[in-house]
């Protein structure tokens, strides 16, 4: 089994507008993410930025339904 890492984005121009989407996400639900290495954060607070950016993701696709 492979542990090679493929979260890699489709488009890399878009690294810096995922980055600023991330850390909005991250600004809304209270986690103080930094530039670079957040592996201090508990997995609490990485899931919440997640789960942030999903639910905004789901919420402008519905309202260009």
């Amino acid at each position: 089994m492979s542990t090679k890492n493929t979260n890699q984005l489709n488009v890399p121009e878009a690294r810096a507008a995922m980055d600023k989407f991330k850390m909005e996400a991250a600004s809304e639900v209270g986690v103080n993410l930094k530039e670079g290495y957040n592996g201090d954060l508990t997995s609490r607070e990485a899931g919440s930025v997640g789960g942030q950016m999903v639910k905004k993701m789901i919420e402008s696709y519905e309202k260009n339904l």
